[in-house]
Parts: structure tokens; sequence; C-alpha cells
């Protein structure tokens, strides 16, 4: 009899992936059989890159660094679409107790309506603090060049390659 294969789904908006994501990414793949960075859309966030580009971008990213690491964009509900991708956990990443709390009411939802596990990862000590929304706040000051040790070398090209008003919108979108 085969067991069945382990397969996690790694969730999250990823606008702009970053070291952090990626650290996770890395230490999370030797522990799985397959695993799926879920790029979700979630209508509380302004992004500043449109949802086909950003899986490009970390399909690329996890290309370089990875072998059993696939990348797909989602919209609804993550247990159902880890249902639907045939995923045995959801993988989550921690930077501190803030994100523990939140991430503990997500575990017992995703358990009780989806009936699937949350698996976490601290983050390495170099990203504790680093989020994407920070990093969004900081490109959108002009500062790009700072971002070079947490964000992928992709990253941070394509970042500088925006305008200043495409970086605002995504911190202010008014």
């Amino acid at each position: 009899m085969s067991q069945k294969p382990k397969i996690a789904l790694f969730p999250g908006t990823f606008d702009p992936i970053t070291n952090g994501h990626m650290d996770v990414i890395q230490r999370a793949e030797p522990l799985f059989d397959q695993l799926i960075v879920a790029v979700g859309r979630n209508p509380d966030k302004n992004v500043i890159f449109p949802p086909n580009e950003r899986v490009e971008m970390i399909q690329q990213i996890v290309d370089e660094h990875c072998q059993n690491v696939s990348v797909q964009s989602y919209k609804g509900l993550t247990v159902d679409f880890a249902q639907q991708v045939g995923a045995t956990v959801i993988l989550r990443g921690l930077r501190n107790v803030t994100d523990l709390h939140h991430e503990f009411q997500l575990a017992l939802t995703n358990r009780a309506v989806g009936d699937i596990e949350t698996v976490f990862i601290m983050t390495g000590e170099n990203y504790g603090f680093t989020s994407s929304s920070l990093i969004k706040q900081i490109a959108a000051g002009g500062k790009i060049d700072r971002l070079t040790s947490l964000l992928p070398d992709l990253v941070v090209e394509k970042l500088k390659k925006m305008t200043k008003e495409q970086l605002l919108k995504s911190v202010d979108p008014y």
C-alpha cells in the first residue's frame, strides 16, 4: 500500500515575496514531497504587483533555489484550494507572538471547516521584523537600495523599474 504524498500549501499575498518568505520555503521544502506556494488575492490589501506577475516572479525565484516547489494563484478560501490541489497541510511562517495569535485562530478555523492541519515554521532571526507592508512603505519612500538584504534580487530589480506613483499607490491608494 503506497502512502499518499505529503503536499504542503504555503498561502499568502506575497506582494512582494521577501527573503523571509524564501527562508520558510527553503526550510520547509525538505519536509514535504511537494510544496505549493499559493498566491492569493486579498481585497483588503493594496498591491504593487498584479497576481500573474507575482506568480511568474515567485516561480522564477523558487526555480533558482528549490526543486519540489511550484507556484499557483488562487481565489476564494484557502482551505478549498488546499483540497483542490490535494494538500495535506497548510504551511505558515511565524515571525513573532502576534503572528502566532492570528495564525492560531486561522489554523483552528481551517481544521474545523476544511479538515486540514497547519504546520508552523519560525522564520529565521534575520527576518523576524520583515513584512511585505513595511517593504512597500520603504520602497515608496524611494529607499529601494536599503531593501537588498530583505528581498530577492529579482524583486529589487522590479521595484527599481517602478515609478514613485506606482509605489505610493500600494501604500496609500488615495
